[in-house]
């Protein structure tokens, strides 16, 4: 198997690149439960072998052994003669605080509640259905509400996981034309932050659901934007406030269902009062066979929230049906695009 992993994937055969994707499960795991018992956090101090770590994880020696004899094969670990283990540049990445959120990205997307929902993607194919749902009874976000320690996890995952995106949309939208930005369930403001950092002009409102406003004044206290930057409490199925020049929408609209989707939007078109723009920062589809990571980003949504990534086709006949026009796709410097879009 060795050199089956190690060969490159033009001399592959295809029944072994397809063993590959099967069995890409087992890395996943592997990597989870080294993000889960810190053993990048232990090791960041020095090499330390399988029975000192085991004392620290209240592991298995043995068995801890071999799954960092395993973690060194993948390069996130290294073993020296004397079976003592250290970080790789790779697996210093995996210390908590590392930039890029990588432990946490781990610990939310490969951990256990989101491997059961994974688990019935079966049933999501047959019923359209999410195995979220099935598993749990509830919602991504319901189930996020009341377990706070994965909900942290996730938080962390997402600054992690579409952490270059919001200097990319920054740079790659001329935002100075305008005078008030109004991101929509934009978080903790990451975005919002990255637009008034490039363009000191503009002002800005962050609208987010109400057990989120706290942490996001604070962050954006901490990038010295609050003179320029108002935070709201909202639910966007409800309401939308009126008054921007500009609306965002980022990584919303992929989570819902179409009729969900339709819902926020006919709300965004409610406040614009038949101006402004409609900006829509998603990963936008390429037709075809073109590989893209948003392929894969859409069988997730469909499993786990229940919504879905589109092409520019999709969102512009999304749109055409909230009484939105499409008038461009802007891309960006990473893997999302900006759907422009104005109020008919």
């Amino acid at each position: 198997m060795e050199s089956t992993v190690q060969a490159s994937v033009g001399t592959v055969p295809a029944h072994a690149r397809l063993i590959q994707m099967g069995l890409g499960y087992w890395v996943s795991r592997l990597v989870y439960v080294a993000a889960k018992l810190g053993l990048a956090d232990y090791l960041a101090g020095g090499p330390k072998n399988a029975a000192e770590l085991a004392e620290l994880t209240h592991a298995h020696a043995p068995s801890l052994h071999r799954v960092m004899r395993a973690l060194a094969g993948l390069g996130v670990l290294s073993e020296d003669d004397n079976h003592r283990f250290a970080l790789t540049p790779l697996g210093e990445a995996l210390e908590t605080d590392a930039p890029g959120s990588a432990r946490s990205t781990i610990l939310a997307l490969a951990g256990d509640w989101w491997w059961r929902g994974w688990e019935q993607i079966d049933y999501s194919v047959a019923t359209g259905d999410t195995g979220m749902q099935k598993v749990f009874g509830m919602s991504v976000f319901e189930y996020l509400a009341s377990h706070p320690q994965d909900a942290s996890y996730f938080n962390d995952a997402m600054i992690g996981f579409h952490g270059d995106e919001p200097p990319a949309v920054a740079s790659a939208f001329d935002f100075s034309a305008f005078d008030t930005v109004f991101d929509v369930g934009g978080g903790t403001g990451n975005l919002l932050a990255a637009i008034l950092d490039r363009h000191p002009r503009v002002r800005g409102t962050l609208c987010e659901l109400p057990h989120v406003v706290n942490a996001a004044r604070a962050a954006l206290e901490a990038r010295g934007l609050d003179d320029r930057a108002t935070v709201v409490p909202i639910d966007f199925f409800k309401e939308v406030p009126p008054g921007g020049d500009v609306y965002i929408l980022s990584h919303v609209l992929h989570d819902w269902t179409e009729e969900e989707c339709l819902a926020i939007l006919g709300n965004l078109r409610a406040a614009m009062q038949g101006r402004g723009r409609l900006l829509i920062v998603e990963t936008v589809l390429p037709p075809g066979n073109a590989p893209h990571p948003g392929k894969l980003l859409d069988i997730a949504m469909l499993v786990m929230p229940g919504g879905q990534e589109r092409t520019e086709d999709e969102y512009g006949a999304l749109l055409s049906k909230a009484g939105f026009r499409l008038t461009r796709v802007v891309p960006t410097p990473s893997a999302v695009g900006i759907v422009d879009a104005i109020p008919l």
